[in-house]
């Protein structure tokens, strides 16, 4: 098995434009995961595209449009054998006996690493593009993405931000959250390393600048009345403090349209022209160019 390890890596948004892909008449490809899909999506021809994940036209899917129209398989190794893919491309999906299986029959397999910065981010995007021969293509997505890192860097100058879901979770150092977050100039005002809970009693003492806030739209946050993110004292806290909510289709994986969320947090600063509140609108993901 050509096992492509994504080396020291991101483009397309709600917003990034989509080229397409020459076709690659052996590179049947196949995707294991919800992350996996997206990468598929951007960077494969879609007649090359075999099979993607169950999870490819759901709500937190960046590409789910996409998606439409795609066969759609379990990650057991009787369906991917049987798509007979020559690239197959995962994040954490497929089971341990079906990649045994593609390493016998020579599949190339690209395991998508848990980047924790813009960096890993581009190696994921050409180790994709490589195992497609659509190297192009990904340079062209990491340019786009690289684009908006630029307009966006240093918006908050420094003022102290604090990532919040609506578990009550939050990021430090060492994950993509705290990159973007640092991508647009805020200082991250949770000191620990990854991820971590957070407590209401430390944001009514202490709330930062900014508020950004993770996967509030998801369904599991609207209909849970008793969650954190629906507690009154947190509501209240919110409403009176800079926020911007981060869709869970930025958020679910480590890819190139982490960019966009940079974008809407610097957006949301106090130097910026627009308001304060930015809420970001799912189901969105229509092609517009750069």
């Amino acid at each position: 098995m050509a096992v492509l390890a994504a080396a020291p890596l991101s483009a397309r948004s709600g917003v990034f434009s989509l080229d397409t892909p020459v076709l690659a008449p052996d590179r049947r490809v196949l995707s294991l995961d919800q992350c996996a899909d997206q990468y598929v999506l951007a960077l494969s021809p879609r007649a090359n595209i075999v099979g993607l994940s169950n999870r490819a036209l759901n709500g937190d899917s960046y590409l789910r449009r996409q998606a439409e129209g795609l066969p759609r398989n379990r990650a057991d190794i009787e369906t991917v054998l049987a798509a007979r893919p020559d690239v197959v491309v995962r994040w954490w999906g497929g089971e341990p006996r079906a990649l045994v299986a593609l390493a016998r029959r020579g599949v190339t397999v690209v395991h998508l690493e848990d980047a924790a910065d813009f960096a890993g981010v581009r190696r994921n995007v050409r180790a994709v593009g490589a195992a497609l021969r659509q190297a192009p293509a990904a340079e062209r997505l990491i340019v786009a993405m690289n684009r908006r890192l630029a307009a966006a860097a240093g918006a908050w100058r420094g003022r102290p931000g604090l990532y919040l879901t609506s578990g009550g979770a939050t990021a430090g150092s060492g994950t993509l959250v705290d990159a973007m977050m640092r991508a647009a100039g805020l200082r991250n005002a949770e000191g620990r390393e990854g991820f971590q809970t957070v407590s209401l009693e430390r944001l009514v003492a202490h709330p930062p600048a900014a508020i950004i806030q993770g996967f509030f739209d998801s369904a599991g946050a609207s209909a849970q009345s008793w969650s954190f993110g629906r507690h009154r004292v947190l509501r209240r806290l919110l409403a009176g403090h800079t926020l911007v909510s981060l869709p869970s289709a930025i958020l679910a994986c480590p890819a190139w349209f982490a960019a966009d969320g940079v974008q809407m947090i610097a957006k949301a600063a106090p130097s910026q022209p627009t308001s304060a509140l930015v809420l970001a609108k799912t189901g969105t993901n229509r092609k517009r160019s750069l």
